[in-house]
């Protein structure tokens, strides 16, 4: 490869018409192209907003916040970036608004910028552009796809145009804009309409930004006549009009975009060979067995954010992983851990053959999930408790089994006379919300002959972590002797990380999040055993 070959390439992925057309599925489904086809890729997101990173948001505003393995807490697109590639992404993955600036001001105030007046541009621009270039330094990568967050138009997305302006001019053929728009059908008319994408185009060309590939979303296709109607009025080949229509699963999009040819045209205009095809035998056999299951089993997951999809997605996306694994369709049932109480258990999770407790903050919902618990563990349903919802099974059983009837999280009660979860020890002098609790990656050791061992065949792992409240191991002693085990504990502050149940057929709750590192090509193991053990359970062997 030349040394010109050799330098790394620029994508940069824009949205116009409206919000939530799906830049980050487009984005990642471009990078597995090129990844298929020997290319090293990585993905980025760089978001408007003035907040420093999304941890402090609350899930309503911006859905799940995703870790990663260096604890940067990001924007939940950073997890179909790892699902799709199967590589770990980092803080340097996710760049805010409030990052930019943060750093900028920082700057100004050590001198760094002399005495000059600071201004958007040229220093919010090339805060912006070193953010970009800063994952191609050394030529690490072939490709660097930079998802710019928002819609064309928006005010806060302006210095970011800009910066894309100046790299175009800056990086010539090593740089490609990729803009995806929206072409609405109008049922009335019965007819697919390209204004508003016209207008999307203009409103970048009023920025100086000419976008060299146009990835449209439709539900209905679109045939030769509207894509040449599209490329005349938006300066682009009738080649560079990419159809992206509506489909039952976001794993299809990467096969949609090799059919219409996506990754041939990035390649093309950045000058890099095409003649390599795409190696995705193992991603077609995931979406045969995804859309050819062999059974059903239905699990419940019990959250205070269930009717917002996006709240859980690692955890959903995990379930749809362990059931293309099973060769089963996961039915997933949202229950709302507000609305449950012991006269509606019964009602509530008929027909369900597994338990799954989510994570979250706070005491809102928190009884719900307990007695949800209480009803997994004597009806030996399986279950899973995944960070509060391990903690709330130790509460429950602290409650029902060892009679300690007050005990509680100090979180939720901070007078408790048994604080069975408690505030980290280093944590207790902080006050701050942002940046304070146990982020990304930490070791865990299994205990043998325990259920987690089997399941990972290690007795060493390593998980990622988002909490401040952990299991008092003063109580650890009564908890063993009455049958709930630390099957898992961190080797270096002895930190209970998993507790099981031993007389139950299947009953585990993590302190850490298995659901950030579970991908197509890896599904996590706990998610692929609790759907095996949950279909065991619905044909009668649990």
């Amino acid at each position: 490869m030349s040394t010109v070959e050799s330098q790394t390439r620029y994508i940069f992925v824009t949205g116009g018409v409206t919000s939530s057309l799906g830049k980050g599925i487009i984005s990642a489904s471009l990078a597995k192209l090129l990844q298929a086809r020997g290319y090293t890729a990585t993905i980025q997101k760089l978001d408007p907003y003035i907040n420093i990173d999304p941890g402090t948001l609350n899930p309503y505003e911006h859905g799940e916040c995703y870790v990663t393995e260096d604890g940067a807490e990001t924007d939940l697109d950073l997890g179909h970036y790892e699902r799709f590639l199967n590589t770990p992404t980092s803080q340097a993955n996710n760049v805010t608004t409030g990052r930019i600036y943060q750093s900028v001001i920082e700057k100004e105030r050590r001198g760094d910028y002399l005495g000059e007046t600071v201004q958007v541009i040229p220093h919010i621009t090339d805060e912006i552009k070193h953010s970009i270039q800063l994952l191609g330094e050394g030529n690490k990568y072939d490709f660097v796809i930079t998802e710019i967050g928002g819609t064309v138009g928006d005010i806060e997305s302006l210095p970011y145009i800009e910066a894309i302006r100046q790299l175009r001019w800056e990086l010539g053929n090593r740089c490609v804009v990729v803009h995806l728009t929206l072409i609405p059908y109008l049922s009335a008319a019965k007819e697919l309409k390209t204004k508003p994408t016209q207008h999307s185009v203009k409103t970048m060309l009023e920025y100086g930004v000419q976008p060299d590939i146009l990835v449209c979303r439709t539900e209905k296709p679109l045939n030769d006549s509207i894509k040449s109607k599209i490329a005349l009025f938006c300066n682009v080949n009738a080649a560079s009009v990419i159809e992206s229509i509506d489909t039952d699963s976001i794993y299809k999009v990467p096969l949609l975009m090799r059919d219409e040819k996506l990754d041939i045209q990035v390649l093309k205009k950045t000058r890099m060979s095409a003649n390599c095809l795409p190696e995705l035998d193992k991603w077609e056999e995931f979406i045969d067995r995804l859309q050819n299951p062999e059974k059903t089993v239905k699990i419940a997951l019990v959250g205070k954010y269930v009717e917002l999809m996006d709240a859980y997605k690692s955890i959903i996306e995990s379930l749809i992983h362990a059931g293309a694994s099973n060769k089963c369709k996961v039915d997933l049932k949202m229950v709302h851990s507000e609305h449950i109480n012991t006269r509606k258990l019964k009602t509530i999770f008929d027909g369900i053959s597994g338990i799954l407790v989510a994570p979250g903050f706070g005491e809102r919902g928190i009884e719900g999930k307990i007695t949800a618990i209480e009803y997994a563990r004597k009806n030996k349903i399986p279950f899973l408790g995944i960070c509060l919802g391990m903690q709330c099974a130790t509460i429950e059983f602290a409650r029902n089994v060892l009679n300690l009837k007050k005990a509680h999280s100090t979180e939720m009660m901070p007078e408790t006379p048994h604080p069975i979860i408690d505030i980290m020890e280093q944590q207790k002098k902080i006050t701050l919300k942002g940046g304070t609790m146990r982020l990304g990656a930490y070791d865990c050791t299994l205990k043998e002959n325990t259920r987690v061992f089997g399941i990972y065949g290690n007795k060493f792992i390593s998980e990622r972590h988002r909490h401040r409240f952990e299991f008092n191991n003063k109580y650890l002693e009564i908890f063993e002797i009455n049958g709930m085990k630390a099957s898992g504990k961190n080797p270096e502050t002895d930190l209970v990380e998993i507790m099981e149940l031993t007389e139950h057929p299947w009953f585990i709750g993590v302190q850490f999040h298995p659901e950030y590192k579970s991908t197509v090509a890896n599904p996590h193991p706990l998610f692929v055993n609790f759907v095996k053990a949950s279909n065991e359970f619905e044909n009668g062997k649990g």
